[in-house]
């Protein structure tokens, strides 16, 4: 098992940058306008992926399931609903084309085998299975017959659970995700400290997807060593859609990277050092004899 992740060219691993994910998911509302301007805030903020949802729908959904009632933007039916947010071959085209321009990474969560196939055609540099996909043995095995690296959310999942899939899907190019399966999650039903406790039981990397309103404790996530951050985004959080109200707006996006970049070169390295900024402070302040001292200064740091 190695001790760093590499996906794309990003070393992921305790006490490496953040690899900050922008989750579109479907909050693109099957318009490739939105999808667009979601990718610009998330470059625009310095992220460095953004990811989607793909799905087989008549696989993943029963008739039953498809035929029931439900009123949206695309008719009547959950049916209609669940086809109009599918973005087909083109628009994934167009989509990787976009990303490519824009210099940021992309991937999707893939719930079903037939998704796999379908996004193996643009070569993603990850992927991510979702919480509800956790205990899908077959799609385990599906997605690690890829050969690409797996990020793994952990979301209503058992440490047992958890136990299952790491098993199936081994450690080799393994990123899991703590994460708290309710949208929007309850600040204390969110768990921090389970990230330490998935590294030492592990041994991968650990990040954190979060669903939580604010950007406080996902910060925290960070400063508690939660190598991979993965938040949804939205342009608007009244726009229609399920995950809007869970999702953080552009300028709330730009506020989060930007202070968990700083978080992350603040923790520096953890070796105590007296810095070249501070002699003059020593010189002024310090009441030693600095002369007999002299030799406990002879670490310095830029």
């Amino acid at each position: 098992m190695s001790d760093y992740v590499d996906i794309r060219g990003h070393k992921i691993g305790y006490r490496t940058p953040v690899y900050f994910i922008a989750e579109i998911g479907i909050n693109h509302n099957g318009s490739l306008s939105i999808a667009k301007s979601l990718i610009d805030a998330a470059v625009a903020a310095g992220c460095d992926a953004v990811k989607f949802q793909k799905r087989t729908v008549e696989v993943v959904y029963s008739e039953e399931e498809l035929n029931r009632p439900r009123e949206s933007i695309f008719g009547q039916t959950n049916g209609e609903l669940k086809y109009g947010l599918e973005f087909n071959r083109d628009a994934f085209i167009e989509i990787n084309d976009y990303c490519q321009r824009k210099n940021i990474d992309w991937f999707s969560s893939c719930w079903d085998e037939a998704s796999i196939d379908f996004m193996e055609f643009f070569d993603p540099p990850v992927y991510k299975i979702a919480s509800a996909c956790l205990t899908d043995d077959n799609l385990l095995h599906y997605h690690r017959g890829t050969g690409k690296p797996i990020i793994l959310s952990t979301g209503m999942s058992s440490i047992e659970q958890i136990d299952h899939a790491v098993d199936i899907l081994g450690k080799e190019s393994l990123i899991l995700l703590h994460c708290t399966s309710t949208y929007p999650t309850a600040v204390d039903e969110l768990n921090l400290r389970v990230i330490q406790s998935l590294r030492d039981r592990f041994e991968v990397p650990v990040g954190y997807s979060g669903h939580e309103t604010g950007l406080a404790t996902t910060i925290a996530a960070a400063a508690l060593g939660a190598t991979v951050i993965e938040r949804h985004i939205t342009l608007d959080r009244s726009m229609w859609g399920s995950d809007q109200a869970a999702s953080i707006e552009p300028h709330g996006l730009n506020r989060l990277v930007r202070d968990i970049r700083s978080i992350q070169i603040g923790l520096g390295d953890g070796n105590k050092v007296v810095y070249d900024s501070e002699f003059q402070i020593i010189e002024k302040l310090r009441r030693i004899d600095t002369q007999s001292h002299s030799h406990f200064y002879g670490v310095r740091k830029n």
